[in-house]
């Protein structure tokens, strides 16, 4: 086990250009590493082991966590304890089933109320006139698959969100064995779960670790709950959906602050954080991270912004003909 990452200002490095007609209007900062299925660095730049809050691209390690202590949910609901969902019907109707599984009800939901995270539903409930509700938040998933989790060991409920609590220092040790270093620090994420602060070259490593995992483990399981019910992951409108389905096997999730991690079924892996938050630098540094990965451009051709360029170092390297 490496020790926590230090905690400080990152150095992080100019990624993407914001262009207008042909110029650069903006620069976004960040940082991004890509790993091989060895653990090998295979590219990486700005600060990649400095530490950082992953924030919700935590949330298959935590799902991890949850099923090595006996969460048993079909997948789509499986790939919904990792999601930060849009807060669509299906979304709505698969953290509902979660709770119903446990005995639970939405008010025993440690997360606080909100409108669907997605645009268009979170327009279509103003306009119904439809007030805020703890299942539409987009970590409502997460929250009752923790409900399940902490009724299934007999642990109490009320609680279930203290970072003294068994299943959060059970969800603890798992972020460490799969980051292979020490956490930096605890925070509140902004569901009111705890965060914990790793480097991104360990958040790399442990996507790697989840999506080359054998079969039947509880990675594994996580893994192909991602992999086949993407749509329960982001949305039916959201960029990490898209691109799951769009790059065979792959597992995505991306986090506030402009989080995002992603990786191959032979455990390569990415990981990135945008050093002002913004998001839409995110996709495209995650873009060019994969294309550094192995994938091949023309899965990545669709999701690709003229407006936004990413630097001339991380840009993929040029096949030769």
């Amino acid at each position: 086990m490496n020790p926590a990452p230090p905690v400080g200002v990152p150095a992080h490095a100019p990624l993407v250009h914001v262009l207008r007609d042909g110029m650069v209007e903006s620069v976004h900062h960040g940082s991004v590493v890509v790993l091989g299925p060895d653990g090998s660095t295979l590219f990486q730049a700005g600060d990649v082991d400095t530490a950082c809050y992953p924030r919700s691209a935590a949330k298959p390690m935590q799902a991890v966590a949850m099923t090595r202590l006996g969460l048993s949910l079909p997948p789509e609901l499986l790939a919904l304890t990792a999601a930060s969902h849009s807060g669509e019907q299906i979304h709505l109707d698969g953290a509902q089933r979660v709770l119903a599984a446990s005995g639970s009800t939405e008010d025993d939901l440690g997360n606080p109320a909100d409108l669907p995270f997605d645009p268009v539903e979170r327009d279509r409930w103003i306009a119904a006139g439809r007030p805020a509700r703890k299942l539409a938040h987009n970590c409502s998933g997460k929250h009752a698959s923790m409900l399940w989790t902490a009724r299934e060991n007999g642990w109490s409920t009320e609680d279930y969100l203290d970072p003294a609590h068994p299943l959060q220092r059970e969800i603890a040790a798992t972020v460490e064995e799969l980051t292979g270093q020490r956490i930096a620090r605890v925070a509140a994420d902004g569901c009111g779960a705890p965060l914990f602060a790793v480097s991104l070259r360990g958040l790399a490593a442990a996507a790697g670790r989840i999506a080359s995992a054998p079969q039947g483990s509880p990675e594994s399981v996580v893994a192909q709950a991602i992999r086949t019910h993407p749509e329960m992951v982001a949305g039916t409108r959201r960029d990490a959906t898209a691109l799951m389905k769009a790059v065979p096997g792959l597992i995505a999730k991306d986090g506030f602050e402009a989080v995002q991690i992603a990786a191959l079924p032979d455990g390569t892996a990415i990981a990135a954080k945008i050093a002002d938050g913004a998001d839409r630098a995110r996709l495209p540094v995650a873009l060019a991270a994969l294309a550094r990965a192995g994938v091949a451009p023309e899965a990545l051709e669709p999701f690709a912004d003229p407006r936004l360029a990413v630097a001339a170092e991380l840009a993929p390297r040029q096949r030769a003909a």
